[in-house]
C-alpha cells in the first residue's frame, strides 16, 4: 500500500515523524507550496525541504518513501488529478484537513485521519517563531533536520524574515 502525505514541511518536524511511524506504508510525500520560499510562512526552498524530509525519514528508520515537490494550483476541483499526474501512484491519503478529505474521497481514495501529535508544540509556525525569538527549538525536530537548518543558515534566514515583527 502506498499513502500520500501532503504538507509544506516548514520545517519537517517530529510531529510529522510520529504520524508516519504509525503506519507501515510506502509513502509519497508531497511538498506543497513548492515554489514558495524566503517568506514568513515558507522560509525554506523546495530543495531544502526535500533534504530535511529525506534526512528526517532516514533518521526515523522510515526507508520506503518518495518525495515530490508540488506546485500550488489553488483549484480544488482539479487538485486530485494534478497530484495524481505528478506523483507516483497511491492508494490512500493521510490528512486531517476536511477539504482534502472531501476531494480525495470524492475521487475514490481511502482517506486516513490520525490524531495530531502534540499539535501545540509540533507546528511549523510555532517552530519558526521559536527560531525567530531565539527560543529552544531543536528538540522539536529530528537531529539531522536541526543540524541541516543550521548548516544552510536557516536560523539566520528566519530571524531576518521575522526581524520587523519583534
Amino acid at each position: 500500500m502506498r499513502a500520500l502525505f501532503i504538507g509544506r514541511f516548514q520545517p519537517f518536524h517530529l510531529g510529522h515523524v510520529e504520524v508516519l511511524k504509525k503506519f507501515d506504508f510506502e509513502y509519497v510525500i508531497a511538498i506543497g507550496s513548492a515554489y514558495e520560499s524566503y517568506t514568513k510562512e515558507n522560509p525554506f526552498t523546495a530543495g531544502e525541504r526535500y533534504e530535511m524530509i529525506y534526512k528526517g525519514m532516514i533518521e526515523a528508520g522510515i526507508k520506503n518513501f518518495h518525495i515530490v515537490p508540488v506546485p500550488d494550483i489553488n483549484r480544488y476541483g482539479v487538485y486530485v488529478k494534478h497530484l495524481a499526474d505528478i506523483t507516483p501512484s497511491f492508494d490512500k491519503v493521510i490528512t486531517n484537513k476536511k477539504v482534502i478529505r472531501e476531494i480525495f474521497e470524492k475521487e475514490g481514495y481511502e482517506v486516513i485521519s490520525t490524531p495530531l501529535y502534540k499539535r501545540k508544540e509540533y507546528r511549523g509556525e510555532v517552530i519558526r517563531r521559536r527560531i525567530a525569538k531565539k527560543m529552544p527549538w531543536e528538540h522539536l525536530l529530528p537531529k539531522s533536520v536541526a543540524d541541516y537548518i543550521k548548516k544552510i543558515r536557516g536560523v539566520e534566514r528566519i530571524q531576518a524574515i521575522y526581524a520587523k515583527d519583534f
